[in-house]
């Protein structure tokens, strides 16, 4: 297959140079995990603080219709999650919207998403590092009855010195990785056995104080009310593209990609719904939209348990665990792509032969985002998270619809139904999502996308491996005269 070439930012990988790529002698990642592990990355990526605190805000929206925006919420994700199950297993290869980007849209869209989703997955790791550190406070707090320090527990914008507790968990999980992805999904479908466990305990102790005039009026608030909560827990679903960051690993990314993307997303729905019925049932919704730990005060006031708060902090600092770990590892294996590319240092994309994991990329990025959050206050730019995500949600979409035109023939062992239908909605949805962000949220991002701009024409433009034409496939074919 011939692959767009020459000195245009606009050039393309063919998707068999990519897959190709995927074997070279010290850049081939170890394939260790199966369908199993990649589903428990998605629902260990998605459930975290979302369940246990974001509920509370969602029901003040939207009162006991939280239930449809939940619902609302799951399928507005459901045509994102479609695509990324297509290219996922057609392209399977690390890298997620930065490669599928590479494949359909050209070399700079490809850089400007990967730039973005540094940003995206770096702030995520370190603002949920913090919230793993305040819900340990919590739970030394409501368990042992004792709390660490404010000048090692927060970092210096909240009135602390060195977040120890955001730094160690960070550095844990950077060890962990580098040890080997086997080990790590094992870690990790451990982490997310538990939270379920004590989601699904919540669920069948809450049904028992179940009444149903705490549903009566359901929708106060109107179809606005619904609408807002499902902008609000719609975050609570991010986390199913990680599991594309997998592709590389998978013994049978074909078969196994699809059913974890999909599966993931299908779990989470299922838990989130019963988990808000069964909340509201328990306790009356305008107390819990007042309550800090939602979960923990339906057991506490609705159904009797005044221990409920020790094991639902527990569960929630098991959750967030596993989100750093999902997402850190989403990270490095994103930038890991960008590196064997050459968009940025090769050095970085060398595998470490006995762990078959990018030990150096993964310390360097371990250590960077251990810094920020132990010293960087993070309320203002997690909002970047938000639209960075939305972003790679409508550039997975919009490949979809080009690969389906321009390689029609390639093998597709899942298929997105109704296309360009359903793409066109899934961006429709990105979009209107986006609408809904604060101004300075925009700003912080172009101020962000322009330094990557900076960096990709002074750096990654000239090291480029399509540009350069380092290591071309054996099947690219060239027109006379011209040379990649």
């Amino acid at each position: 297959m011939a692959v767009a070439s020459g000195p245009s930012i606009w050039a393309r990988k063919s998707t068999d140079e990519l897959i190709a790529e995927t074997s070279e002698e010290g850049h081939a990642l170890k394939k260790a995990v199966g369908a199993l592990d990649l589903t428990a990355f998605g629902v260990g990526a998605i459930i975290g603080t979302g369940i246990f605190v974001v509920l509370a805000e969602g029901i003040g929206d939207s009162g006991p219709a939280i239930v449809v925006s939940f619902v609302l919420a799951g399928v507005t994700c459901l045509f994102s999650a479609l695509s990324y199950a297509e290219l996922a297993s057609s392209i399977p290869v690390s890298g997620s919207a930065y490669t599928y980007s590479y494949a359909t849209l050209g070399e700079l869209v490809a850089w400007i998403i990967g730039w973005d989703l540094i940003l995206e997955y770096g702030v995520s790791v370190a603002a949920v590092a913090v919230g793993w550190g305040a819900n340990f406070n919590k739970f030394l707090d409501v368990t042992f009855g004792f709390t660490l320090p404010d000048a090692i527990a927060l970092s210096p914008s909240d009135g602390g010195v060195f977040n120890v507790p955001a730094v160690a968990i960070v550095l844990a999980i950077t060890y962990l990785l580098t040890i080997g992805v086997r080990e790590s999904a094992r870690a990790n479908a451990i982490m997310v056995a538990i939270k379920l466990a004590i989601l699904a305990f919540f669920i069948v102790v809450a049904a028992t104080a179940f009444t149903s005039d705490h549903f009566r009026p359901f929708n106060t608030h109107g179809t606005s009310g619904v609408v807002t909560g499902a902008s609000v827990i719609f975050f609570a679903y991010i986390g199913f593209d990680a599991v594309s960051t997998g592709s590389e690993e998978s013994r049978n990314p074909k078969r196994d990609l699809p059913l974890a993307i999909c599966g993931s997303l299908a779990v989470c729905t299922l838990v989130y719904i019963l988990v808000a019925v069964t909340a509201i049932g328990a306790l009356p919704a305008p107390e819990l939209a007042k309550s800090t730990a939602p979960l923990a005060d339906a057991l506490d006031q609705g159904v009797g348990l005044s221990w409920a708060a020790s094991l639902i902090a527990f569960g929630a600092l098991v959750a967030i665990t596993s989100v750093v770990l999902t997402i850190l590892y989403g990270q490095t294996r994103i930038m890991f792509a960008m590196c064997r590319d050459g968009l940025m240092p090769s050095q970085f994309a060398e595998v470490n032969p006995r762990t078959g994991t990018p030990v150096r990329l993964t310390l360097v990025f371990g250590l960077l985002i251990a810094g920020l959050a132990a010293l960087v206050p993070l309320t203002e730019i997690i909002k970047l998270v938000n639209v960075g995500t939305l972003f790679a949600f409508i550039l997975v979409n919009i490949g979809v619809i080009i690969l389906r035109r321009t390689n029609p023939e390639m093998e597709r062992s899942f298929r997105v139904p109704l296309v360009p239908l359903f793409p066109i909605i899934g961006v429709g949805l990105c979009i209107y999502l986006m609408t809904k962000l604060p101004g300075e949220t925009w700003a912080r991002f172009v101020v962000w996308l322009l330094i990557g701009f900076a960096i990709y024409f002074l750096y990654g433009r000239k090291h480029s491996r399509l540009r350069t034409g380092a290591a071309p496939p054996p099947e690219t074919e060239l027109p006379p005269g011209e040379s990649l």
